[in-house]
Order: structure tokens, then C-alpha cells, then sequence
């Protein structure tokens, strides 16, 4: 009997060119944290995502920790994040001893609800920061959004981890906000292993970020600190593989949008399954496809389907638990949260990998297909 190899959710897609560039990094010697790659790699981002300075460090969580903190987020402090996302757009809050306020999803791009970003705005006057998350690789309703910050005096922190290549309105994600942020964890459309890029357009403050990122070293001779730094620096090597996979992130974008298509178009017809809706077909990056199930037009149910697959060596998940649910944030303030309840019940992430083959996707085509037919007989 042939074995089948396993199909994961976002393996990290390796070429020969990532090899020849890492290899070209490590000939050269050059593998301390500071290098002509690192240099390389923080101005090809910047310039991808349009903006004017960047610093590389060893993650996103990173990133936006350091972001808060040249905000002046402190203790008393309340700052906006969406329950719907990974617990990292949140702990960095916390670091700081600062309050996260959730806020629930929209149903148009399963991000931030603008409507209850206002109502938040409104009630708590100690908000002094927002976090927006670009969903799966879509970009939240940023027009509304950045209004509303604008209008409360409040600066906005854009989460474009999962966002790489995407864009709104013909602006790129991580283009907007007073931060933003990548990661390039191993999952992520471009990999440095770990990694993430904190960006912005104030030189001063991403200077800040280098400076405080670097352990808080003064520029002298010796050892000197007058500030509590932090090792928070992506090394020169991890820099050499971002260089090379960042080159392919168009093709990378071009693929995963063929695995979106390609299962919506197979599975649609499926009695209770709904694709998440894309706002803007151009400007999502795919990440993840995603769609979710309706029990009361169907038996099967997303822990059904999700130990189905599994069965046959297939990495599915349910979308992200919200955070106004997780134990760690149960007495902390919702704005709403039924509509990412209700997703996250209901939501599945399908393997979308770049490196994952037509015939790897179809097999998990056929495997879905399968629960159905065993549930219903007629799919």
C-alpha cells in the first residue's frame, strides 16, 4: 500500500535560489546579526510595502511590541486589537502592562468592524492605540478605519503578518498606518524561518526601534547602555533566504490565489460551505483559504471534517479562536464578538502552501468530497 506524504496547511516553500542565497551569506562569512543582506532585505521590504524605513527583527510579535512602546504605551493605558487573530496582535499589549480592548469581526472581510472600533472609541477614553489586522492576507476596511483614528487622535498600528503582497485600494498592506508590521515565521508567504519587519515613514522612531532592538548599545567603543534594550535583531544569514524568497512573492501570491480558486470552484456546490468572502480579488494575498460550514443546512460539522482529514495525513484548522474567548483574556473588555464566535465554530483553513502541487490540492479536494458523499450520499 503507498503512503501517501502529508499535505500541511502552509509549509515553507524553499527553492534552489533560497539555497544558492543562503549558501552566497554563508561563504561570505557574514552571518553576525548586522550585514549587507540584513541592509539588503530591510530596503527591498520597505520599498514593497511603501514605506521609508524598516528594521528586521527576529518576529512580528517583536515588532509590534517595539511599535507600542515608541508609542509611549504604558500602565493604564487601553489599546484596540480584533478578537478574531492569534494571540500575539494582543500579548504585546500586555508587556507593557497595558489593557487590550477586543473588538468583533465584519461579515464583508472577516476583519476589524469598523462600526464597533467607533463604539470603543466612543465608550473608553483611555484607548491610546489601535491594532488592525489584515486578515488570511486580506486587507481590513482601512478607509474607515483610518477616519476613525484620525478623528479620536489615536494612532493606528497596522498587523500585515499574514498581509505580505496584499493590498487596498491599490495601496499596500503595511502602507498605512503610523507602524506596521510583517512576519516571516515559516508558515508565512515568504519564510526567514522566524523573522518579522517593523516599518514606518519617521526615521527618528524606527532609529528608536534599531537602537532598542540592538540591546540599547550607545555608539561608543565599549559597552554602554543608558536604556533597557532588547535582542530583538534579525541576523544578516535570515536575511539572505528573505532576500531570495521575497524576489518570488508575486509567484507565491499567483499560486495561492489558484489553490483559492480552484477549491472554491470544486467544493462550492457543497451543501452549507461558504468561502470567505474577498472584498477585492486583486488585492488579497491568499494567505489562507478559508470557508466556513452551516449546520443547520448540513450534518457535517467542522470538527467532523477537521479529524476526516487529519485521518488522511491532511493538515486542516479551524480559523483562530477569538481572543475575548481565550482563558488568558476572559475579563477583558469585547465590543461585540458573536460574528468571530460564529466563525470561529464554523471555520476551517484549508492547506494553501505555494510549494503544495495541483495534484496535492486535489487530494484534498477528493478527501473533502469524501466526508460529504459518507454524510449525505449524493456529493
Amino acid at each position: 500500500m503507498q503512503i501517501m506524504p502529508r499535505i500541511y496547511l502552509s509549509a515553507p516553500d524553499i527553492s534552489p535560489q533560497d539555497h544558492a542565497s543562503v549558501d552566497a551569506v554563508l561563504t561570505s562569512n557574514w552571518v553576525a546579526p548586522i550585514g549587507p543582506a540584513l541592509d539588503a532585505f530591510e530596503a527591498a521590504v520597505a520599498a514593497r510595502a511603501g514605506r521609508s524605513h524598516a528594521v528586521a527583527l527576529h518576529s512580528g510579535t517583536a515588532a509590534l511590541h517595539l511599535a507600542l512602546q515608541i508609542l509611549g504605551i504604558g500602565g493604564g493605558d487601553a489599546v484596540v486589537c480584533p478578537t478574531l487573530t492569534f494571540a500575539a496582535s494582543a500579548n504585546p499589549i500586555c508587556y507593557l502592562g497595558a489593557e487590550p480592548v477586543f473588538v468583533d469581526s465584519e461579515s464583508r472581510t472577516w476583519n476589524m468592524d469598523p462600526e464597533k472600533l467607533e463604539a470603543a472609541l466612543q465608550s473608553r477614553r483611555d484607548i491610546k492605540a489601535v491594532i488592525v489586522v489584515h486578515l488570511y492576507g486580506q486587507c481590513a476596511e482601512m478607509t474607515r478605519i483610518l477616519e476613525l483614528c484620525e478623528a479620536y487622535g489615536v494612532p493606528l498600528i497596522e498587523d500585515a503578518a499574514e498581509a505580505l503582497g496584499a493590498s487596498y485600494h491599490g495601496r499596500p498592506a503595511g502602507s498605512m498606518g503610523a507602524f506596521s508590521f510583517f512576519s516571516f515565521n515559516g508558515n508565512k508567504i515568504i519564510t526567514t524561518s522566524g523573522g518579522g519587519m517593523l516599518l514606518g515613514d519617521e526615521a527618528v522612531q524606527i532609529e528608536r526601534a534599531r537602537y532598542l532592538a540592538t540591546q540599547a548599545r550607545e555608539p561608543v567603543t565599549h559597552y554602554e547602555h543608558k536604556a533597557i534594550g532588547y535582542n530583538y535583531r534579525m541576523s544578516n544569514l535570515l536575511a539572505g533566504l528573505g532576500n531570495s524568497q521575497l524576489a518570488d512573492l508575486d509567484r507565491r501570491v499567483a499560486t495561492r490565489r489558484a489553490h483559492f480558486e480552484a477549491y472554491k470552484s470544486a467544493l462550492s456546490d457543497l451543501t452549507g460551505v461558504r468561502f470567505m468572502p474577498i472584498a477585492d480579488p486583486d488585492g488579497a494575498n491568499y494567505w489562507l483559504t478559508c470557508f466556513t460550514l452551516n449546520p443547520a443546512e448540513h450534518p457535517i460539522t467542522r470538527d467532523v471534517l477537521l479529524v476526516a482529514l487529519e485521518n488522511v495525513d491532511i493538515e486542516a484548522r479551524p480559523l483562530w479562536k477569538p481572543l475575548h474567548l481565550q482563558p488568558v483574556f476572559k475579563n477583558k473588555a469585547c465590543f461585540g464578538g458573536e460574528l468571530a464566535a460564529d466563525l470561529f465554530e464554523r471555520g476551517i483553513c484549508l492547506p494553501s502552501g505555494s510549494g503544495m502541487s495541483g495534484d496535492e490540492r486535489q487530494r484534498v479536494i477528493d478527501a473533502i468530497r469524501a466526508v460529504f458523499r459518507r454524510g449525505t450520499g449524493n456529493a
